[in-house]
């Protein structure tokens, strides 16, 4: 599992001034803080910890000598570069389940043979345990046809009796929906066929 080294922020500093100097700030949080620690994080550390995990992703927190078992709850970036500027992350408890987001990831889009491919979910929200914990849910869109759905209750962890899903089982993830000009064609080989009943 990955590592990140951080430090404690000294809150006299302002967030402005630390990016300046090369940090990105964050927060740590749970059960056994009064509160929350705030930290800082070198950049060059945030942006590894950028590519490697996600929101969502389980990693090691090490702070003054302690390892954290931690669960990145939320990235927050600049709207205009996309620079990571803070980080908050969880610190987990063997045993307790925490609440959590799986993100969605589509491979094979351009296997759809016809229509158009909609994402309607980003993310599944759930619960589990530290040791359960799910970063990513992957789907094949090989073969998927026009009409197709593809809900939260269809996929393999909604039947995995260890995570609790927050999503509704009903709301679809991805769905395959006839193009304009799939729509065209259709009307036009309906005409024609009414054409030559008639």
């Amino acid at each position: 599992m990955t590592t990140l080294k951080v430090q404690r922020r000294n809150m006299e500093t302002k967030a402005k001034k630390l990016r300046r100097e090369g940090y990105v700030t964050g927060n740590l949080f749970g059960k056994e803080f009064e509160g929350s620690i705030p930290l800082q994080i070198e950049k060059g550390e945030a942006d590894r910890i950028q590519r490697e995990c996600m929101k969502g992703s389980q990693l090691y927190l090490e702070l003054e000598g302690t390892t954290y078992d931690v669960l990145i709850k939320e990235l927050d970036f600049n709207a205009l570069d996309h620079q990571i500027l803070e980080m908050d992350f969880q610190a987990l408890v063997k045993g307790e389940k925490v609440h959590s987001v799986a993100e969605v990831i589509l491979h094979n889009k351009e296997k759809v043979p016809e229509g158009i491919l909609e994402q309607h979910l980003e993310e599944i929200a759930y619960k589990a345990t530290p040791e359960n914990l799910v970063e990513k849910i992957e789907i094949d869109c090989t073969g998927m046809h026009i009409g197709d759905v593809l809900t939260v209750g269809d996929l393999a962890i909604a039947k995995d009796g260890k995570v609790d899903i927050q999503t509704s089982l009903d709301a679809p993830v991805v769905s395959v929906v006839a193009g304009r000009n799939d729509t065209v064609e259709d009307e036009e080989e309906a005409a024609a066929e009414e054409t030559a009943e008639a």
